[in-house]
């Protein structure tokens, strides 16, 4: 079933449309969590530890790309609302070009500053050795990984959902694969794992590359353009809530692992690695969700139709808290088995972090508002809103919440606090989207 943005869509067609991406995001994390699986049982719980401490470094590089992807698709699928198919497609070509100059960049920034940003965070000894060696081997495949993660969430605008899908599952497949050869094969240990991500993240970036160099059957297709600065400033503007959610989650990592260090040592990092790994899993799904309706709801709202755009976002909180139960249903009753794929050959650690997910698990009931809220603003291009929802997230209120909370419960504090942050950001959501229905004529 084919089904274009400008459709009216009833939930089944919603879920239809929005669904490769939904599959997209959780396949991707899920690769992921065969990355932690393969170092935690067969490299150790230090290299373990050591991958999770340096990936909110990483995440600052990568997140380019959802900047551009998410405030680039709602300029150009605004843009399609408006009837100016051209002006789109030298907008789509203009974002590929800038994205992967940038790129670029941040690969030789992020080797310069790598050592400097693990020595400052408290790494030492192993866990200093093995993170800078993870990441260093990461950075070299940042152009392609920020590409990589722009392709997926303009896939959808171009009308080709399942495009990101498909180039998702070839590169995590060949991601498993050499974490295998890598590992068991040739045990490279922890530059295997760094190795087996840089080649599928190559896949993951190139293929798309190549389909949108060529004619093809999508809305979008690389070629000729010309510099913008202006568009470029509003797509930055409009997707800063997606790069502003990105750093201030790295930041917020960072703080977690200093606190974590402090209050349980390199235990403690290796068991938030893997409430990181079981969440993001669940999280993805209302990420996934909110990427795949975007280009939906910017279409609309370019072409005015007020009703739709008031059907869209009734659908989609109606799916949102299904989903929402589900999630915090299935991550009580599975805690056990979830963290026992990475820590199960340590009881001590296994029952922690057990312990830590019965109390983190809460969170799941009010992140995909928050998520979708964020994405909804953004495809509205209203980048103000969305990146203030972004800021006061994780900068405000997690930041606030892990830092007080663990004086008054210790450790315990540190699980919760995300709840506690995610609580209060769902009311000043839902909040802002009452406030603002009267000018975008969704209520």
């Amino acid at each position: 079933m084919s089904i274009e943005i400008f459709e009216h869509l009833d939930y089944k067609k919603l879920l239809h449309f929005t669904m490769p991406s939904i599959i997209m995001l959780v396949v991707s994390s899920v690769y992921g969590v065969v990355d932690g699986y393969f170092v935690s049982n067969y490299v150790g719980k230090v290299p373990f530890a050591a991958i999770n401490f340096i990936i909110p470094f990483l995440m600052l590089f990568s997140s380019l790309g959802f900047m551009f992807g998410t405030g680039g698709g709602a300029l150009i699928s605004k843009t399609f609302g408006e009837g100016d198919m051209e002006k789109a497609r030298q907008l789509f070509s203009l974002i590929v070009y800038t994205t992967a100059a940038c790129g670029f960049l941040l690969m030789v920034l992020g080797q310069m500053l790598i050592f400097l940003f693990a020595v400052t965070m408290g790494a030492e000894g192993e866990l200093l050795e093995y993170s800078v060696i993870y990441g260093r081997i990461i950075l070299m495949a940042v152009p392609v990984h920020i590409l990589q993660y722009e392709f997926q969430c303009l896939a959808a605008t171009s009308g080709k959902p399942a495009l990101g899908l498909y180039v998702t599952l070839v590169s995590g497949f060949a991601n498993v694969i050499l974490d295998a050869v890598f590992l068991k094969g040739f045990c490279w240990g922890i530059r295997g794992v760094a190795a087996a991500t840089v080649v599928s993240q190559c896949i993951g970036g190139i293929i798309p590359l190549l389909y949108f160099t060529f004619p093809n059957g999508s809305l979008l297709r690389l070629g000729k353009t010309k510099f913008n600065g202006k568009a470029l400033l509003k797509i930055c503007f409009n997707g800063s809530s997606e790069l502003m959610n990105n750093i201030s989650m790295s930041v917020v990592s960072m703080l977690y692992n200093v606190q974590l260090l402090r209050y349980a040592g390199e235990n403690g990092i290796a068991i938030y690695g893997v409430l990181m790994y079981v969440s993001v899993v669940f999280e993805n799904v209302f990420m996934g969700y909110s990427v795949g309706a975007a280009p939906i709801i910017g279409y609309h709202y370019g072409a005015q139709n007020h009703k739709e755009l008031k059907g869209l976002l009734r659908k989609s909180f109606v799916l949102l808290t299904i989903s929402a139960a589900a999630m915090f249903l299935i991550s009580i009753c599975m805690s056990r088995p979830l963290c026992s794929v990475f820590l199960g050959y340590d009881e001590s650690a296994l029952n922690s972090a057990v312990h830590a997910f019965s109390l983190f698990s809460f969170a799941f009931l009010f992140s995909g508002y928050v998520i979708f809220g964020s994405a909804f603003f953004t495809a509205l291009n209203n980048g103000i809103i969305s990146m203030a929802l972004s800021a006061m997230r994780t900068f405000l209120f997690q930041s606030i919440a892990v830092l007080v909370l663990p004086l008054f419960f210790g450790v315990d504090g540190i699980w919760f606090s995300l709840v506690v942050s995610e609580m209060m950001i769902a009311g000043v959501t839902f909040l802002l989207l009452k406030l603002n229905q009267k000018k975008y004529q969704y209520g």
